[in-house]
């Protein structure tokens, strides 16, 4: 599969598992230090919105970033997490319906245009449909609704390996994860902060 593919197919999945949840389940905690499963939820329907913007920069050639910063990209997950859970689930049908259309729609010397993610880093369009691809399959194990990574295509698993492993060299930590990874040490490195 490709990265829009896992797209699909993991979207399907979040909301396969968001459907097994009850109202008062959504009110529960998620597999994320400090989230319910409904911040989970708002935080994949403000993904998708995100990453609208991202493609509609890319379209067009207008800068349009996801956030304008992490505290109005915290804001939101807040403030929609408190919303009932009716109209979380139907918002995060409608964004992911709506960042679909728009990958579709995008032209094809489009994809070569750069955009800057959350984090700052300068992509190609071409990275949009991994950056929504990896956050609806690992957050459709974070719902904790009996999804897990051995649910996912094996593809896509060792793609999220490729892209945590990417992510913890910028913090120095290869050389320990190469040793945890080739049983050299029992130990796990120290994460920090989660994907």
């Amino acid at each position: 599969m490709n990265s829009r593919e896992w797209t699909d197919s993991g979207t399907k999945l979040f909301h396969g598992a968001l459907d097994r949840l009850s109202d008062a389940d959504l009110d529960g905690p998620s597999l994320l230090p400090g989230w319910t499963r409904k911040h989970v939820v708002a935080h994949v329907h403000h993904n998708a919105e995100a990453l609208r913007r991202l493609v509609s920069w890319a379209a067009t050639g207008v800068e349009n970033r996801m956030y304008a910063g992490p505290e109005q990209r915290n804001a939101e997950i807040e403030t929609s997490a408190q919303l009932p859970a009716a109209t979380l689930r139907e918002l995060v049908v409608r964004s992911a319906e709506a960042l679909a259309a728009d990958l579709d729609a995008l032209a094809p010397d489009a994809w070569t245009h750069l955009v800057v993610t959350a984090q700052g880093r300068t992509v190609p369009a071409t990275e949009i449909p991994w950056m929504r691809a990896r956050e609806v399959a690992v957050h459709s194990v974070d719902l904790d609704a009996g999804v897990g990574f051995a649910d996912l295509p094996e593809d896509l698993t060792a793609a999220l390996v490729a892209d945590a492993i990417d992510k913890q060299r910028a913090h120095g930590l290869t050389a320990a994860l190469a040793a945890w990874l080739t049983g050299r040490t029992a130990e796990a490195p120290t994460l920090g902060r989660w994907l």
